[in-house]
């Protein structure tokens, strides 16, 4: 089982091109799967039934496990159960019937533009850390783009003198985002005088760097954000993605079309930006409940 599993994920990563972080997620769902089936007492994927599955599926809601979680390791299985069938590996997918967990549409956690104009004037943009971490909120709010889009940066990647970055977001796809001149300006102030001071010896392709010389990590950027959201005594939980669901709402709400904000984050299917076009209406309603005098 493990075999098959190593050789799908190997498929996943040179077929489909899928990020290393996504690979990493597949494998560790579908390892609890395979650890389940094992201490079910099968010795291989062949002895699961669609009543294996379905004890596993309750299993994770014994566990207290929340539909959405459940919702994707059942998706993980029924991928690996569709490349198996695909192969000639297995002639039967247990899961080909199985309904999914209805969830609730849970609407994401957005800034409001005070917030976000106060949250990116918390770095002390006169020592180099702090005009890397002004160009990095900066870039962030102004693009939309993903906190590993961001830290991945090459050099290469930006044309200040165009206004565009060029970024890699899910499977390795190209997208090119423009920057805005408030961000491109930042930036431009971050790669002048901030950036050599931070670069130890060697060189490195990275934009941002962290106090070592290195590339700053995803994790690096979560404890930035963590700390001028409490400095700017935001009560909100704000994390990386609160950024890129703040750059869409607010493109929306002035008036910017679906289709631009879907290209501009990355999304290959519409229907996952449309979720925004909820937020502007709730947001549009709760507006006119406050100020309409007969709401």
């Amino acid at each position: 089982m493990i075999e098959l599993l190593d050789e799908y994920i190997y498929h996943l990563a040179v077929e489909r091109g899928l990020a290393e972080n996504t690979l990493i997620s597949y494998r560790l769902d579908l390892n609890g799967y395979l650890d389940f089936c094992r201490k079910y007492g099968l010795e291989s994927l062949e002895q699961a039934d669609k009543n294996v599955v379905m004890s596993y599926l309750f299993q994770l809601q014994l566990e207290g496990r929340s539909p959405a979680t459940i919702s994707r390791r059942l998706a993980a299985a029924r991928s690996f159960y569709k490349y198996l069938v695909s192969e000639d590996i297995l002639q039967k997918d247990p899961t080909a019937d199985l309904e999914f967990p209805k969830l609730a549409q849970k609407l994401p956690r957005v800034l409001t533009v005070e917030e976000v104009d106060t949250l990116l004037g918390q770095p002390l943009i006169s020592e180099p850390a702090g005009i890397r971490d002004k160009a990095m909120l900066e870039l962030l709010y102004a693009t939309g783009i993903r906190v590993s889009e961001l830290v991945s940066l090459n050099m290469e990647h930006i044309n200040l003198d165009s206004g565009f970055i060029r970024c890699f977001g899910k499977g390795s796809k190209e997208r090119i985002v423009p920057l805005g001149d408030v961000a491109a300006r930042f930036l431009k102030e971050y790669l002048t005088r901030g950036r050599s001071k931070l670069t130890k010896a060697g060189n490195t392709p990275a934009v941002f760097i962290n106090q070592h010389g290195k590339r700053l990590t995803r994790q690096g950027f979560w404890k930035i954000i963590k700390k001028y959201a409490l400095k700017a005594k935001i009560k909100k939980e704000i994390t990386p993605h609160t950024f890129r669901h703040s750059f869409a709402t607010h493109l929306l709400e002035n008036g910017a079309d679906l289709r631009s904000v879907q290209e501009m984050l990355g999304h290959a299917d519409i229907s996952t930006t449309q979720i925004y076009t909820h937020l502007t209406k709730q947001r549009m309603k709760e507006v006119y409940n406050r100020s309409h005098p007969r709401a």
